[in-house]
C-alpha cells in the first residue's frame, strides 16, 4: 500500500518526504478543496523533496463544481504543460458534464496535453468521481482513457462511509487501475482500506496554525473567522500514517 499526502507548501512537501510518504498531491487553498499550485510552489517543492518522493500537482483552475467552461479548460491545459515541464511525475485532473458524467472531451484534452509534455506522466482522476452519477460507470471510462489511479471516497462524504463502494471498485479494476482512498480518511480507517484490497491511501494530514491576537483584523471575510489562520502539514500525522501503512505492508509479505 502506498501513502499520498496532500500538501499546500514546499515545507509540507518536505515533511511528507522526510516521513516516508510515497507521493504528494501538491495544491493551493486546500480549504476550498484545492486549486492548481503556482509554478513557484512547484519549483520550491521539488527543491524541498530532493527526489525522495513523487509530486503530482492538482490541476483545478478554480474552486466550486467540476463543470468547466472553454476558458477554464484552456487554462488547465496550460497548467498541465507547465507543471509537467517543471518535473511533476503526473497530474491530478477531473471534469464532469451537467449530467454528472465524466466529461470525456475535456478529459481527453487534458490527457493529450499531459502525454505531449511527458509521455510517462501518471494520470490521477480526483474526487470529481464522487460527484458523478454512477462511479462504477465513470471508472470504466477512466480505464479506457488511460488513467493510472482514481482518488475517491467511494461516492460518500468520507472514505470510511464509502468502504463498500471502494471495495467494489477495487475488485472491478484489479491491478489495471489504482484505487486510492481519500476524503475524510482517518488513521483508524487505513487497516480497513488495506483489507478491502485498496493499494493506496490519501490524507491531508493537516493542522491549523493561528497567530490571532489583539488588533488582528479581517482582510476580506465577513464571517468572523480567524483572519490569521492557515493550515500546515502535521508531521506527527504523516509519521503515524506511514507507521500504519508499513505495518500492514509487513503483514502482507510475512
Amino acid at each position: 500500500m502506498k501513502l499520498e499526502i496532500a500538501v499546500v507548501s514546499a515545507a509540507g512537501a518536505g515533511v511528507a518526504a522526510a516521513e516516508g510518504a510515497n507521493r504528494v498531491e501538491l495544491c493551493s487553498s486546500l480549504e476550498l478543496g484545492g486549486i492548481t499550485p503556482s509554478q513557484g510552489l512547484m519549483e520550491a517543492s521539488m527543491e524541498h523533496v530532493d527526489g525522495r518522493l513523487e509530486i503530482h500537482p492538482l490541476i483545478r483552475s478554480r474552486p466550486g463544481d467540476f463543470l468547466y467552461s472553454a476558458s477554464d479548460v484552456d487554462t488547465m491545459v496550460h497548467e498541465v504543460r507547465h507543471l509537467l515541464a517543471q518535473g511533476a511525475h503526473g497530474v491530478v485532473v477531473g471534469a464532469l458534464t451537467p449530467a454528472r458524467e465524466v466529461d470525456v472531451h475535456t478529459i481527453q484534452r487534458l490527457v493529450e496535453a499531459a502525454k505531449e509534455a511527458n509521455p510517462e506522466a501518471q494520470l490521477t482522476f480526483h474526487r470529481a468521481i464522487d460527484q458523478s452519477k454512477d462511479p462504477l460507470a465513470a471508472l470504466d471510462q477512466l480505464l479506457e482513457l488511460g488513467f493510472t489511479r482514481v482518488l475517491t471516497s467511494g461516492h460518500e462524504a468520507t472514505a470510511g462511509l464509502g468502504l463498500s463502494t471502494l471495495t467494489t471498485m477495487a475488485e472491478r479494476v484489479g491491478h489495471t487501475l489504482q484505487i486510492m482512498a481519500g476524503g475524510g480518511l482517518s488513521l483508524d480507517d487505513i487497516p480497513a482500506m488495506h483489507r478491502a484490497g485498496l493499494s493506496a491511501v490519501h490524507l491531508s494530514a493537516k493542522k491549523t496554525v493561528s497567530t490571532l491576537g489583539e488588533g488582528a483584523i479581517s482582510l476580506g471575510a465577513n464571517d468572523h473567522s480567524d483572519p490569521t489562520a492557515y493550515t500546515v502539514t502535521d508531521r506527527d500525522i504523516v509519521r503515524a500514517a506511514r507507521a500504519k501503512v508499513n505495518a500492514l505492508n509487513l503483514e502482507t509479505h510475512s
